[in-house]
């Protein structure tokens, strides 16, 4: 085996132990349970179904009664105690992520989770 094989096994060894540390993490887990609590909650669901089919409608023409429709859903899915739970629970993970982002990035001087792009043109 190589040094360069032995070195990747290595950087893979410690990207599953990573893998798996922000897995065990109690803002993951938080993540998760609030994602499930979401799903099984029909209301919020709903809310969010109807909020997504709204936007669209809003995205082929523009109208003041779709507009109030609009904000309408959002107070509504401001109110709701579980979307509520789920998105703080998202923006933790996110600021999880970042701060692992930020520690990564410092010491190899590149931007560790920099979009690549995509896409063409």
């Amino acid at each position: 085996m190589s040094e360069t094989q032995s070195a990747e096994d290595a950087v893979e060894e410690k990207l599953q132990a990573f893998i798996d540390a922000i897995e065990n993490s109690e803002t993951y887990q938080q993540f998760m349970d609030a994602n499930e609590q979401l799903e099984s909650d029909e209301d919020a669901m709903a809310l969010l179904d109807e909020y997504r089919q709204k936007q669209q409608e809003m995205q082929q023409s523009f109208d003041q009664e779709l507009m109030a429709d609009l904000q309408e859903i959002q107070e509504a899915i401001d109110e709701n105690e579980t979307i509520q739970q789920q998105q703080a629970a998202r923006a933790e993970l996110i600021e999880l992520l970042e701060e692992t982002n930020d520690v990564i990035s410092e010491p190899i001087g590149v931007e560790f989770a920099q979009s690549s792009g995509g896409g063409c043109c």
